[in-house]
């Protein structure tokens, strides 16, 4: 049983600022709100590797097949750090795995919109990974030790693929009338699914207030946002893009741009599986991983025998 002395010393540590580790005393629903969280997250990181891996074979050129193949690999590395983080609050990830490609565990609602073009896998590296990187940021000075140190390391490698997608979208900016045309449509279609990648507004968000009451985060779905906004606004406008929000005004009293209503109703129905891809990608990962079952198979019989000749030779 959790008493009221041990809650109230955990929240002191948390308030001033310490980190939380493996073997440390927790709360249970800190340990559950973490490993919620942080498997949504690295399922994520999993996922999103289908709408660009979709593409390598179709880049144009032999140096973009490269950059997205690193970019892909880059992706699969981050689900791994994560795993490996929310494995340390006692939860399998086997378990994890099982609960998001046959269970009732989330991911980012952002992957379950197809890549028509191109110009979408740029646009994915500009936006999607610039909203990804706002957020990771943050998270990697969160209170618990193990997700924030995997977050520090995803950032730099993100932050190289949000560089990586505004060089991309800025070529094919300044390119021909088609090419102008082909990117427009991409921000057109992504803009609003990225800026719903944040959550749901703060007022509507059951788990932000004790997430912000322990650090886990450390700004509400909205803040991150509104730094998000301000951000890009100035990076469209730097290579002629139009952002396809007719509200967006700048108030000079809040020093912030302000932004219209985004389509909420479409955001709760991919969450709830009814997006366009939503299937085909659970598909897809599912047929990956029964089909890849004799690998793991394999490199635990590996394991096994080694254990054995290890305990043999001692």
């Amino acid at each position: 049983m959790e008493t009221q002395q041990q809650l109230d010393d955990f929240q002191a540590r948390i308030d001033a600022g310490e980190k939380i580790e493996p073997k440390d005393w927790m709360p249970e629903r800190y340990r559950q709100q973490l490993t919620r969280m942080g498997s949504q997250h690295a399922h994520s990181e999993i996922v999103g590797m289908l709408p660009e891996g979709n593409w390598i074979g179709r880049a144009p050129s032999l140096k973009r097949k490269l950059v997205l193949l690193a970019k892909v690999q880059d992706e699969a590395g981050h689900g791994l750090y994560l795993y490996s983080a929310i494995e340390t609050l006692g939860e399998s990830r086997a378990n994890m795995i099982d609960q998001y490609l046959y269970g009732s565990a989330k991911y980012s609602s952002i992957f379950n919109y197809p890549t028509l073009s191109y110009a979408d896998v740029c646009v994915i590296g500009w936006l999607v990974d610039g909203a990804a990187i706002v957020n990771q940021t943050k998270l990697a000075h969160c209170s618990y030790g193990p997700y924030a140190r995997a977050n520090l390391r995803i950032c730099k490698e993100e932050s190289f693929h949000k560089k990586q997608g505004y060089e991309m979208v800025a070529k094919m900016a300044e390119g021909i009338p088609a090419q102008r045309k082909m990117v427009q449509d991409a921000v057109n279609r992504f803009w609003w699914p990225t800026l719903m990648m944040f959550g749901p507004h703060d007022s509507d968000s059951p788990n932000s207030e004790e997430l912000i009451k322990w650090q886990i985060k450390l700004n509400t779905n909205d803040e991150l946002r509104q730094h998000f906004v301000d951000r890009v606004v100035m990076e469209a406008g730097a290579i002629g893009l139009t952002l396809p929000d007719h509200d967006l005004k700048f108030n000079e009293e809040t020093g912030h741009w302000e932004m219209g209503e985004m389509p909420w109703d479409e955001f709760w129905n991919v969450v709830k599986g009814n997006g366009v891809m939503n299937r085909e990608r659970m598909k897809a990962r599912r047929n990956a991983h029964e089909n890849g079952a004799w690998v793991r198979e394999a490199a635990q019989a590996y394991a096994r025998k080694k254990k054995l000749s290890r305990e043999k030779a001692s």
